[in-house]
């Protein structure tokens, strides 16, 4: 495993002079690493995945991906948002061809086709691969969107809460899909969840981010407060996670982070 696959410098954020929303952010990620940030909203989590992707521009510091500075978006990063972000005149199978066409410009249509039908599948979609964005119910729109970002095999997957509009049924068939094909391509992945167990059962680390603050003694920029490093195997399954040695330890660890920053969090 590579220990530079990504590297993040000092990064901040400044909207307002004087009040930026984050400030000295520094991680790495390893090649086939799986984090997860976790935070309150408006910490500044979904601007650092869109620093990450190249779809938006820090205030300071840099970031490095496998050698290169990261200076707007690229095929070599695959984005999974929280809206599914399709082409409503496009049907699902097309929706996705038009990225894997975009990646591999050289392949044929049955080669493309191929590897349509391949990530359609993986989200349980088959059945409605001919069916348009309207056609769609929310859940199914971003699953639709899951195996597109999936499709390009992407250098690193950078994914905003993707699961936040599926049914508890579909969001663990998904996890657990996620899972299998990291596992098996060593994927890197960055993911935004405020879900605790979520992170618990797919992150590597968890990286913990507080906001900015305004008090009597001044106002203090957000950042990171921690890295947790997940003790958990990484043979783990979401039927075993209560039972294994040190799941409450750490679950207890983020829940009392996110209790001791304010506002409410999710379960």
């Amino acid at each position: 495993m590579s220990s530079n696959f990504l590297t993040v410098q000092g990064l901040s954020k400044t909207f307002h002079p004087s009040k930026p929303v984050f400030t000295e952010v520094d991680f790495s990620i390893t090649r086939g690493e799986f984090v997860c940030i976790i935070g309150h909203s408006g910490c500044g989590k979904t601007t650092i995945l869109n620093v990450l992707a190249g779809l938006d521009e820090a205030s300071d510091g840099v970031v490095i991906m496998d050698g290169k500075e990261v200076a707007g978006p690229s095929l070599e990063r695959g984005v999974v948002f929280q809206s599914h972000a399709l082409m409503p005149w496009l049907t699902v199978r097309s929706n996705i061809a038009f990225a894997v066409q975009s990646k591999w410009p050289q392949w044929s249509k049955v080669e493309v086709q191929k590897q349509v039908e391949k990530y359609v599948g993986m989200v349980g979609l088959s059945h409605a691969i001919e069916k348009k964005p309207s056609e769609l119910s929310g859940g199914m729109k971003q699953r639709v969107g899951i195996a597109r970002a999936f499709a390009i095999q992407p250098k690193m997957l950078l994914l905003d809460e993707p699961f936040g509009a599926l049914d508890a049924l579909t969001r663990g068939t998904i996890q657990d899909e996620l899972i299998q094909i990291v596992r098996a391509t060593q994927q890197t992945v960055f993911m935004i969840t405020h879900d605790v167990d979520e992170a618990i059962l797919l992150a590597d680390k968890i990286i913990l981010m507080r906001n900015a603050t305004q008090a009597n003694s001044g106002y203090k920029p957000g950042g990171i407060s921690e890295i947790v490093m997940n003790p958990l195997p990484n043979t783990r399954k979401r039927a075993d996670l209560h039972h294994l040695d040190g799941y409450y330890d750490l679950r207890n660890h983020i829940v009392d982070f996110l209790v001791g920053h304010g506002l409410s969090i999710s379960h």
